[in-house]
C-alpha cells in the first residue's frame, strides 16, 4: 500500500484485482484496498484453473500480484494505463523474475514495479522504520 498511496491517486472506485491470498500478503492487501473504497478482486489458485485469470488480470486498473510463480500474469494481459505492483520473486536460470512478465507488461502499464529493486526495498525500508518506531517507543515507556 506504501507504494500505491505514493502515486497520490484517488482510488476511490478503481477496480483491483489482487492475485494470491496468502496471509502475509494477498488477504491483508486486498482489506487494506477495500478500506480506501477500491472495488477488490482476490484470484488464487481456482481462479486460475478455471481459467479465469487472464479476464480479471484484464480488468484491473490496479493489479497486486503475491504468488511466487515466474511470469504467471502475461504481459498481454495488463490493461492499457494499470498500476501493476508485482510482489512476486523467483529464480529462473539463475537470474530473479517477478510473477509479472516485465518486458511485455511495462509497455501496456502507467507504473510496474520491478524485480528485484521494486518491493523488496520498499519492504526492508518499512521493516527499519517499524523498528526505530518500537525502540523509541519502549524507550520513552521503559
Amino acid at each position: 500500500m506504501k507504494i500505491i498511496n505514493s502515486l497520490k491517486l484517488n482510488l476511490y472506485g478503481k477496480e483491483a484485482v489482487m492475485v494470491g491470498h496468502s496471509d502475509i500478503v494477498g488477504k491483508p492487501t486486498a482489506l487494506l484496498l477495500l478500506d480506501k473504497f477500491v472495488t477488490t478482486s482476490v484470484c488464487h489458485i481456482a481462479t486460475g484453473e478455471r481459467g479465469s485469470l487472464p479476464s480479471y488480470v484484464r480488468n484491473a486498473e490496479i493489479l497486486i500480484v503475491a504468488v511466487g510463480k515466474a511470469n504467471l500474469i502475461k504481459g498481454e494481459w495488463i490493461k492499457e494505463g494499470a498500476i501493476v505492483v508485482d510482489v512476486g520473486i523467483n529464480r529462473v536460470e539463475g537470474k530473479i523474475v517477478g510473477d509479472v512478465e516485465f518486458e511485455v507488461a511495462k509497455e501496456r502499464a502507467s507504473y510496474i514495479t520491478p524485480v528485484p529493486g521494486g518491493v523488496g526495498p520498499v519492504t526492508t525500508a518499512m521493516l527499519l522504520k517499524n523498528t526505530v518506531q518500537a525502540a523509541k517507543m519502549q524507550a520513552t515507556n521503559g
